[in-house]
This record gives C-alpha cells, sequence and structure tokens, in this order.
C-alpha cells in the first residue's frame, strides 16, 4: 500500500496510509474536486489540512514535491500554495490509480492565481509519494523553457 511521506521542517513527520487521508477531517476534505475544476476527478485533502497534522516549523517557507516514479521533484513558495494546495488521492471510493497520477497528485487549482513565476502547471505534481518542508528552495527538476517544457510532455 502506499503512503504519502510529510518530512523536513515539522514538528511531527507523517507518513499517510489511503485510510489517513481518508479520515482526515471533514472541513480539509474536497468530496469531487470537479465542483472546483470541471473536468478533474477525484477527492482530495487539502494542503493546510494536512499541514494541520505535521505542524510546520516557522521557518518552512518552501514545499517540495517529489515523484520518484518519473524522478520530478519540485520547490515552490509554501505561502503561495498552503491555501489552493490539494492532494487528490481517491476516484470513486478507490486509491487514486498510477494511470491518474496516483498514488498521489498535487494540484493547485487556479495556479496562475499564485502570483509567482515559481508555481506554474509543472507545479502540478503526478505521482508523489513525499512532501517535504524547507527552509530554503529544494531540488526542483521542473522545466525551465517552453522547450524543455514541450520535451517533458512528450516524453508522458
Amino acid at each position: 500500500m502506499s503512503t504519502l511521506q510529510i518530512t523536513g521542517r515539522v514538528a511531527r513527520p507523517r507518513e499517510l496510509t489511503f485510510a489517513d487521508l481518508a479520515a482526515v477531517s471533514g472541513d480539509d476534505q474536497v468530496i469531487d474536486v470537479s465542483r472546483i475544476v470541471p473536468g478533474r476527478k477525484g477527492d482530495a485533502v487539502r494542503l493546510a489540512g494536512l499541514l494541520k497534522l505535521v505542524e510546520p516549523a516557522a521557518d518552512a517557507k518552501y514545499l517540495g514535491l517529489h515523484a520518484s516514479r518519473d524522478d520530478f521533484h519540485a520547490s515552490i513558495p509554501l505561502a503561495a500554495v498552503v491555501d489552493r494546495g490539494l492532494v487528490i488521492y481517491r476516484v470513486d471510493g478507490q486509491p487514486l490509480s498510477v494511470q491518474a497520477g496516483g498514488p498521489f497528485r498535487f494540484f493547485i487549482p487556479d495556479f496562475a492565481a499564485c502570483h509567482t513565476d515559481e508555481v506554474d502547471e509543472c507545479a502540478n505534481v503526478k505521482y508523489v509519494e513525499r512532501i517535504e518542508l524547507t527552509a530554503d528552495k529544494g531540488h526542483d527538476n521542473r522545466p525551465h523553457d517552453g522547450e524543455e517544457h514541450a520535451a517533458l510532455h512528450a516524453r508522458q
């Protein structure tokens, strides 16, 4: 069974299972994300709700999203996404499949509204296994220009 690790600059690192995510407080659950983003499927937990579980340190300024399946890593400003970020973890009551970007998919509805160049479409990360909070920008191998971005999507 897949777990979502939350590590780094937190008081209580956690390794969360599907059942743990399903048990997160109702206020922090987003049932049917298509109500927020038409065409997007699944249920999610708000990033803010997950952060309550781990208690970020005062110096935690970046959110690292790590996916070993495709060796993809993004490090984005925490303040820009703390209130909008979602972790999609299930579809139709079942764990999110790999075909849908599972085991966990980090998603930012309307990422452009974050008003920072560091939060772009590629900050919506598939196959997430670990979320890491850091004081400084961490490992980030997202494309830096249009050509790299096109090449990334051609591989997928």
